[in-house]
C-alpha cells in the first residue's frame, strides 16, 4: 500500500491559503519546545497560532513544569510573522494512566503510544472546536521516531468527529527535524532524551545501562 506524502498535502494547503490571502487560526498541540521550534518558524508564516501544551503523559511533574517553561520561553523569543500565544492544558496524569492501562509493557511506538497520541489530539480537537479555530494539528510528526501516518489518521478521524479541519503534516520532512535541532541550539533549549512518560523514561534508562545511543524521543 502506498503511503500518503503528508508534506505534499501540507504544501498544497499552504499554497491554497496564500492564493486566497487568508490567515487562518491554528490550534497547535505541542509536545515540547524543541519539537515546536521549527513548526512555529514554518507555520507562523501562514497562521495565527495558539500553542496548546497538553501533555498529561509527562512524568515526573518537575519534568512537566520544566518543559512548559521552555515552551513559554521559546514563544517569547522566536520571531513570527503572525501572532503566537500559549495555552496550557490541564496536567492530569491520571488521564494518561487510564489510556495506558493494560499496555504498560508495550514497546515505544506501540499501542500505548497510539492511545497517548489520541488522548492529546482529542483534547486539541475539542479545544479547537470550543475556540472557533480553523485548523488543529500537532508537532509530534517532527520526530523521526513518530509514525506520521498513524498521527494523521488519528487527526483525520477527529476532524470528522469534531468538525474542525485537521492540518495534515510530516514535519520531519524538508529537513524539519534537523532544523529543530539547530534552533534548539540557537535558543539554548532543554532537549529531553525520553518522550515523556514513565515507561519511555524506564526504557531510556535501560538503553543507557546497555550503552545504547538514542536520539531525542519527543
Amino acid at each position: 500500500m502506498n503511503r500518503i506524502n503528508y508534506q505534499k498535502e501540507l504544501d498544497r494547503c499552504l499554497s491554497a491559503l496564500e492564493a486566497e490571502g487568508r490567515v487562518p487560526r491554528l490550534f497547535l498541540h505541542s509536545c515540547c519546545a524543541p519539537c515546536s521550534s521549527y513548526v512555529l518558524e514554518y507555520l507562523s508564516q501562514y497562521f495565527e497560532i495558539t500553542v496548546f501544551f497538553y501533555n498529561p503523559n509527562i512524568a515526573p511533574e518537575e519534568e512537566y513544569r520544566r518543559r512548559v517553561e521552555e515552551q513559554r520561553r521559546l514563544i517569547a523569543a522566536i520571531p513570527a510573522r503572525y501572532p503566537v500565544r500559549l495555552e496550557e492544558g490541564p496536567y492530569l496524569p491520571e488521564a494518561f494512566y487510564q489510556a495506558a492501562k493494560g499496555l504498560e509493557d508495550c514497546p515505544e511506538g506501540g499501542e500505548r503510544c497510539r492511545n497517548c497520541y489520541e488522548l492529546r489530539l482529542r483534547e486539541a480537537a475539542a479545544g479547537a472546536k470550543a475556540g472557533g479555530y480553523d485548523y488543529f494539528t500537532t508537532t509530534l510528526s517532527i520526530s523521526p521516531l513518530k509514525d506520521a501516518d498513524k498521527l494523521n489518521r488519528i487527526g483525520q478521524a477527529l476532524e470528522q468527529e469534531y468538525g474542525v479541519r485537521y492540518l495534515c503534516s510530516d514535519f520531519k520532512k524538508k529537513g524539519g527535524y534537523q532544523r529543530s535541532v539547530q534552533l534548539s541550539k540557537e535558543y539554548g533549549l532543554y532537549r529531553q532524551d525520553y518522550c515523556g512518560c514513565i515507561y519511555s523514561r524506564m526504557e531510556r534508562e535501560r538503553q543507557k545501562s546497555a550503552g545504547t545511543s538514542s536520539s531525542q524521543l519527543q
